[in-house]
């Protein structure tokens, strides 16, 4: 039993805890203040919500309105030169997955030569090492998705390669995390409903992983729990409050299982599904990928144990058997009304499957490592044709 559990990040969690950022030591005397390209962080009134603080703190800021769903290595690359431009000294990220992965690998490229796609560590990655440390970064989660905001990772997309791959690196870990559920409470349903699966299969990942370890266990069953009592409140009725915090902190938890624990491979999977596909929204393609993945994984025997476990914590308390936890997945999906999702819907084709299951696997390689049961190409190309509607 080994592992490593490194978390500098300052977690203030609570409703109404956006207001701390008027008070709390920031990390920098200029922010380039990222967000994404629609208006949501408008709408509800975040962003003026942020930037009074800043304004109240003396911190100057430069807004930046770009990132997209799946962030593009160009979009980086856009942020990072915009914050040397105008001399930025830390990012903050308000919003969802999407734009804290974006703010940790602008954070990476502004005191790094080169472009983002030099430091990926897979498939057409240039795989150099940082060795500037990056400016700090300020995470604002709007979202209960990623995890993103204590975790020292982010998912990007490289348009020209086709790939999604992940970076990562220690000094990633934002110094600042806020996480207050009441930014959540306007997320459209089926926008909960991805974001809260991408948690719940972080957890779910995280505990099945051929390395888990005492640490990724406990905060996994804990995430699972909160999302089995929050995710389906959340989906029906957005101003449930505390269904919003149950998911907030299944979010939080499942970051920390990043942090000490690995996933597996149906991540990687569903990177090759929205680097193909850009408007596939990630929870989409893993909700899609689900059944048929984890149904493989069972029928192999592998980590029977842990799926009983982990149908228990969705809520089968006598749970006996592992196909009990897809019959909870499934329950859970149609629950939150996303069971009848289809590849089809985002352009996906049958045709391209192989390719994908190659992309899959170049690109997002060292979550194949992680896997209890090693998955051959031909497995890969099975459980997409078995998940394809």
């Amino acid at each position: 039993m080994q592992f490593v559990f490194e978390t500098p990040t300052r977690l203030i969690f609570g409703p109404g805890k956006l207001d701390a950022l008027r008070t709390e030591k920031l990390p920098g005397k200029k922010a380039l203040l990222l967000t994404s390209r629609g208006g949501s962080v408008v709408r509800s009134g975040a962003l003026a919500r942020v930037t009074a603080a800043l304004d109240a703190q003396k911190i100057e800021w430069v807004h930046l309105a770009i990132v997209e769903p799946n962030p593009l290595s160009t979009t980086v690359m856009t942020g990072a030169n915009r914050a040397r431009e105008e001399g930025c000294d830390f990012v903050i990220g308000l919003g969802g997955g999407s734009v804290m992965d974006c703010a940790k690998a602008i954070a990476l490229c502004t005191t790094n030569d080169g472009d983002i796609w030099d430091y990926v560590q897979q498939g057409q990655g240039g795989r150099k090492q940082i060795t500037a440390t990056p400016i700090p970064i300020v995470a604002i989660t709007t979202t209960a998705g990623t995890g993103s905001e204590v975790d020292a990772g982010g998912v990007i997309t490289n348009p020209v390669t086709q790939e999604k791959c992940g970076i990562g690196h220690p000094t990633l870990l934002p110094k600042i995390a806020i996480v207050d559920p009441e930014l959540m409470l306007s997320v459209p349903p089926m926008l909960t409903a991805y974001q809260g699966f991408d948690a719940l299969f972080h957890a779910i990942e995280g505990y099945v992983t051929k390395r888990p370890n005492y640490l990724s266990e406990m905060y996994a069953l804990a995430s699972v729990r909160h999302c089995a009592e929050g995710l389906a409140r959340a989906v029906r009725d957005g101003s449930d409050y505390e269904a919003r915090e149950h998911m907030a902190i299944a979010n939080t938890l499942s970051g920390y299982v990043m942090v000490c624990g690995r996933l597996t491979s149906q991540h990687s999977m569903e990177h090759a599904l929205s680097a193909f596909h850009q408007d596939l929204p990630h929870g989409a393609g893993l909700i899609m990928l689900s059944l048929a993945y984890f149904g493989h994984m069972i029928k192999t025997g592998a980590r029977s144990d842990r799926f009983v476990e982990l149908a228990r914590a969705l809520g089968v308390r006598d749970a006996v058997h592992p196909a009990d936890f897809l019959l909870a997945l499934h329950d859970l999906q149609v629950a939150c009304g996303v069971d009848n999702l289809r590849m089809s819907d985002y352009g996906v084709t049958r045709e391209e499957i192989p390719a994908l299951a190659e992309k899959a696997r170049s690109a997002g390689g060292m979550l194949f490592e992680q896997d209890p049961v090693a998955l051959t190409f031909e497995d890969t190309v099975a459980i997409f044709e078995a998940a394809y509607r």
